[in-house]
């Protein structure tokens, strides 16, 4: 009872909230039914959607309610509070942080799951794990041959490997990291040119190579799920400077092989003499 009259609720009982709701998770948006939302007792969402008025809750520009969380891991989030089952895909290396927001919006019987299914793929891993063959020659030859006397070549610790031998040991592979940008300029060249931010740097390449390069900087949501030897051009990256994707490409060992470049030219106004110049640039990067 008296959680029934903490809620919030409308003179007649309706909820304030529609039936259908925006989200904005991340900058990802979604569209749900606000049944799916307070699906779950006591969690988070359940508590924001329930006991608190609209006015309540942060919104973006457009309306939106707000949640500063992953976009790209909210979808699962989602998925379980439909119908209260974890669906997960084949390949899911984002266990670990799908586990730390099931813990942030308090679904406890969903981290109760995720951290089931990780100790059995652990317990899997470990079954798996072939017998060591340095102890099983341990034990063949103690039976079979005399133990040896180390040389003084043994008790010398191995050289570490030469950047070379590194740079040979890392998958090669190519990545081509494209943006379109665009920029004023004033008649006859004479104005300061009025560059503009770039919107978006895109990357191209194997999902493995793109990861292992940019890591958390690299946004999947246009492309999720997707398998690491398999090949897309959806990703794009969470930052818009194009030194900052070369340094980490040559930190990587990759090198620039060649790049393209398009662009087109218009007035900016009816009136006015500046030029707006749009854009399109390639560099395609090689390892090994």
């Amino acid at each position: 009872m008296a959680l029934a009259d903490s809620l919030c609720e409308l003179p007649n009982g309706e909820s304030p909230f529609p039936a259908v709701v925006e989200l904005n998770v991340g900058g990802q948006v979604y569209v749900t039914r606000h049944r799916t939302l307070v699906a779950v007792p006591d969690s988070l969402l359940w508590d924001m959607f329930s006991r608190k008025t609209p006015q309540e809750l942060p919104k973006d520009s457009k309306g939106r309610f707000f949640l500063d969380r992953d976009g790209f891991l909210f979808r699962y989030v989602l998925d379980y509070m439909r119908d209260l089952k974890l669906v997960l895909p084949d390949y899911f290396p984002e266990r670990s942080r799908l586990q730390r927001e099931a813990e942030y919006f308090q679904l406890r019987e969903l981290v109760r799951q995720l951290s089931l299914k990780a100790n059995q793929q652990n317990s899997v891993n470990e079954e798996s794990w072939p017998a060591s063959d340095l102890g099983e020659g341990i034990r063949g030859a103690s039976c079979t041959t005399k133990p040896r006397l180390a040389t003084s070549s043994a008790l010398v610790p191995p050289s570490p490997p030469s950047s070379s031998e590194t740079t040979q040991a890392r998958r090669s592979g190519y990545i081509t990291v494209g943006y379109r940008g665009s920029y004023t300029i004033g008649r006859d060249c004479q104005a300061d040119a009025k560059f503009r931010r770039v919107a978006r740097i895109t990357v191209c390449g194997k999902t493995s190579l793109a990861k292992e390069v940019f890591g958390e900087t690299l946004n999947e949501s246009r492309d999720p799920d997707r398998p690491p030897e398999r090949y897309t051009s959806r990703y794009y990256l969470k930052f818009n400077f194009l030194e900052q994707a070369f340094d980490l490409l040559a930190e990587a060992g990759f090198h620039m092989l060649a790049c393209s470049s398009t662009g087109t030219c218009a007035y900016a106004s009816d009136q006015g003499e500046d030029k707006i110049w749009t854009s399109y640039t390639e560099y395609v990067f090689c390892r090994g």
